[in-house]
């Protein structure tokens, strides 16, 4: 998963990438309303950890409206030391899907997060699910037919992310793009390669290839 933090505060924004990063989530940070419409505008993130204050042409509610109004559709949590009633108001309305008031516990964000990746796909608890497989993304389990099976931290973001978009044909660049940072500089024949482990340890009919287009679990 791909998450965009945008916080001026480079203490914060650095301490929320290496926390995020400690969870396996790829973590691009942006400090300024400007920056965060570019990247926005280039890469397709799965969710956005929004500060309200930050400088540019646009505060962080304008920014969720603007991109809203450009049918920009991923979740979008914003982050601020505004904690009134008018406050959560307004951020909400400006097309923000939650609010978390500062200060916050990192668990706390956490729980917020996951809930919000869980949201556009309408999952059953912490509990994605194809046939025999069974995977827990709070305790970090892998179930085939009730057994336990043995995925590496990158095997289970992979299995993960096409759990989420069960039903959709994935390219391998967005593969890329959502399990792997830029900074692994890694190929497409990398993605073929996790592919063909996870299935040596999940089966063969789980992951379909679609050939000229990517994989999809259905």
């Amino acid at each position: 998963m791909r998450i965009l933090v945008v916080e001026d505060e480079v203490k914060i924004a650095r301490s929320l990438e290496k926390g995020l990063n400690a969870e396996g989530y790829v973590v691009d940070v942006a400090f300024d309303a400007d920056d965060a419409n570019a990247l926005v505008s280039a890469s397709d993130y799965d969710l956005v950890l929004l500060d309200w204050m930050i400088p540019g042409s646009k505060d962080g509610p304008g920014l969720a409206k603007s991109w809203r109004t450009e049918h920009k559709q991923m979740p979008i949590l914003i982050l601020t030391a505004r904690g009134s009633i008018g406050d959560r108001v307004q951020g909400l309305d400006s097309g923000a899907d939650d609010y978390l008031p500062k200060p916050f516990s990192f668990d706390g964000l956490l729980a917020r997060v996951r809930a919000l990746l869980r949201r556009p796909q309408a999952h059953d608890g912490n509990e994605l699910n194809s046939g025999p497989l069974a995977m827990d993304v709070v305790a970090k389990t892998v179930k085939i037919a009730g057994h336990n099976i043995h995925l590496t931290a990158k095997e289970f973001k992979l299995v993960e992310y096409l759990l989420r978009h069960k039903g959709e044909v994935i390219s391998k660049d967005q593969i890329l793009d959502h399990v792997w940072s830029d900074e692994d500089r890694v190929q497409h024949n990398t993605v073929e390669t996790f592919i063909a482990n996870v299935r040596k340890k999940i089966g063969d009919d789980i992951i379909q290839t679609v050939r000229g287009y990517g994989y999809k679990i259905t």
